[in-house]
């Protein structure tokens, strides 16, 4: 099972150094990937925790690109109806070419409604929006020439599209998941509760002539006592997840490279 780790985009743990170390740290440890989160406007009223501030995910990718040799670089999600189609596959690209292939495209559909007011865009068509972002993002990959209202254009440089998960519950990510994507993205602590969405997405995947999709979850490791986590690994391996992001809490480094020795040890006895 492979094992990935969140790194925070977000608040004074954001500094262009300390995200530039921990990225490093996970790297050394053996890490599969590391993931950051997707937040555009948030509101004064709810900016604990982060002070409102948040860089933008696939900026700070390129970036990290740039500290990384081989560590996989995840949005874990980025929200699809935030921003226009074509600069956004521009922009997955651009990761994607720098990076040599490390990207890994969570995306997901947003939530907060203050998001959406700042950006002017309809919260109850979210859905929809989605679907037509992640099916151009597709074809821009697949095909030599595209078409965006009514203009053809070389979609360049279009390096080997980056592995998509959907983030989300049931039913709607799973559809979207065999639809648009190669795997599914829930946040989840008990691997009972994934058993029958796995088996449901298992069977449209099938149904529709597709490979079995990837489950990649965001969750929390008890990594301070390393029976449990890596029973509870084991656990959600046995129901079907595919690979496991601990979502990492930290204020220091000496803190996130204590994690990240936890995360690399339950990597290690997972194998």
């Amino acid at each position: 099972m492979k094992l990935g780790i969140t790194v925070s985009n977000k608040g004074p743990e954001s500094s262009r150094d300390l995200m530039a170390r921990c990225a490093q740290a996970a790297e050394r440890a053996g890490l599969d990937d590391l993931w950051i989160q997707d937040h555009i406007a948030i509101p004064p009223d709810d900016a604990e925790g982060s002070g409102g501030r948040y860089l933008d995910p696939l900026t700070t990718l390129a970036y990290l690109a740039a500290c990384t040799e081989s560590i996989g670089l995840g949005t874990g999600v980025l929200n699809i109806p935030y921003r226009a189609p074509l600069p956004t596959a521009k922009a997955i690209a651009t990761v994607q070419e720098l990076s040599q292939g490390r990207l890994r495209l969570g995306v997901g559909v947003g939530w907060m409604g203050a998001e959406f007011r700042a950006l002017g865009v309809a919260r109850a068509k979210r859905g929809r929006l989605t679907n037509e972002g992640l099916a151009f993002i597709r074809r821009c990959f697949e095909e030599d020439e595209v078409e965006s209202n009514g203009q053809s254009f070389l979609f360049l440089p279009r390096p080997e599209c980056p592995p998509i998960y959907i983030g989300g519950g049931i039913p709607y990510a799973l559809e979207r998941t065999v639809e648009y994507g190669d795997g599914w993205m829930p946040m989840a602590r008990d691997p009972e509760k994934l058993r029958e969405p796995i088996l449901q997405l298992n069977e449209l995947a099938a149904k529709a002539g597709k490979a079995t999709p990837e489950v990649k979850v965001m969750t929390g490791l008890p990594l301070s006592e390393p029976e449990k986590a890596v029973e509870l690994a084991n656990a959600m391996r046995e129901v079907g997840v595919t690979s496991l992001v601990h979502g990492a809490r930290y204020r220091e480094f000496d803190e996130f490279e204590k994690i990240v020795a936890g995360a690399a040890n339950c990597r290690a006895a997972l194998q």
